[in-house]
């Protein structure tokens, strides 16, 4: 695992919470973000995954 695959793991989780507690209070505005930040983190895991792959067919 690569560092883009570890903080886009974690962003993605952030974000998940982000998006429960946003549900909780009723702010669809948190509920937002959490969704962004979920998918940033996806992006960012995806890249991770393409440079291990990367790196792997190199070797």
């Amino acid at each position: 695992m690569n560092k883009d695959q570890v903080n886009g793991k974690l962003q993605d989780i952030g974000g998940k919470i982000q998006e429960e507690a946003g549900k909780l209070v009723g702010s669809t505005e948190q509920q937002a973000k959490g969704l962004e930040n979920q998918l940033e983190g996806k992006t960012q895991e995806k890249i991770g995954d393409l440079k291990e792959a990367i790196k792997d067919a190199t070797n």
